[in-house]
């Protein structure tokens, strides 16, 4: 999948949703680092793609980068908040409240 993905890139056809396809086929593979990257690229194509946001944070807090993925998480609550994606807000809200948690500890 990764592969042709990256494939489809190496062609020209960059966009926000191959950069999400990519950098989830990276987290599959235990890959954060490459993941970040796509991800970002992808939130910064469409800054109101949530999923994208969403996925970034948890790329992010698996390097522990903790506070950049509050950030993103922070962003993506926004933007997920603004484009009526509920499922997506739920999920950014509890990522958040943990990574809140963790830190109090």
């Amino acid at each position: 999948m990764r592969e042709r993905l990256e494939q489809l890139l190496a062609t020209g056809r960059d966009s926000a949703l191959l950069r999400f396809g990519l950098g989830n086929a990276c987290l599959k593979e235990g890959d954060a680092q490459t993941a970040v990257l796509h991800l970002a690229q992808a939130t910064q194509q469409q800054p109101t793609y949530s999923a994208a946001w969403k996925l970034l944070g948890v790329a992010l807090n698996k390097l522990a980068r903790t506070e950049q993925a509050h950030a993103a998480w922070t962003r993506g609550l926004e933007v997920a908040q603004q484009q009526g994606d509920a499922q997506s807000a739920k999920e950014m809200a509890v990522f958040l409240r943990r990574l809140q948690r963790q830190q109090a500890q």
